[in-house]
């Protein structure tokens, strides 16, 4: 880890502002998986974040958006979400996606897949949509057309949008993960 945890006691008023924030967003939204340590410090990619508080609140508050305002089924964020993680070789991301998607009762062989950066050959045709625009995106160029249409025809205008949003967050935050080499807690 390159960047050390923030203990809630040596904050800045601009960082205990954005871990406040933080820290009730993760309890209402990403309770699945380990976000902090004992002491209370923040670990993930929010400690990063809070290590620069500015940029840090606009990465949140985007992320806060995206929740917000979801369309997508939480299987199918779930898929897209794994393949960036996957793709970007990013263990917590995976360790923390693995444990949402568990939630979501998928199968210990479709995460193996998913996470192998394969395509699950159990995929409703949605989340096989979803899997190919996720998939096609974070290789880089622009989606192919075939891919955006069927898309477009199965989650609508704003699912799809939501769709490369996602992609595109999720890849920020697999990128912050591992530049700042975060390591993945012990499961329990």
């Amino acid at each position: 880890m390159r960047l050390p945890p923030i203990a809630p006691h040596a904050l800045t008023a601009e960082q205990r502002a954005l871990y406040q924030d933080m820290r009730a967003g993760i309890a209402g939204n990403f309770n699945a998986f380990q976000s902090e340590r004992d002491d209370g410090a923040l670990i993930g990619p929010w400690n990063a974040w809070l290590h620069e508080p500015a940029i840090g609140k606009a990465i949140w508050d985007l992320t806060m958006a995206m929740t917000a305002n979801a369309v997508l089924p939480d299987k199918v964020r779930q898929i897209v979400i794994l393949v960036v993680g996957a793709r970007y070789d990013a263990a917590y991301e995976i360790y923390a996606h693995i444990a949402v998607a568990e939630r979501e009762d998928m199968s210990p062989e479709r995460l193996a897949t998913l996470t192998a950066d394969l395509k699950p050959v159990d995929l409703a045709p949605d989340e096989s949509i979803a899997f190919d625009v996720a998939y096609a995106l974070v290789r880089g160029g622009v989606l192919p057309e075939p891919v955006y249409r069927l898309a477009l025809a199965t989650f609508g205008q704003h699912g799809l949008n939501e769709m490369i949003y996602l992609v595109g967050l999720y890849a920020m935050v697999s990128t912050t993960l591992n530049g700042f080499n975060v390591p993945v807690p012990e499961r329990e």
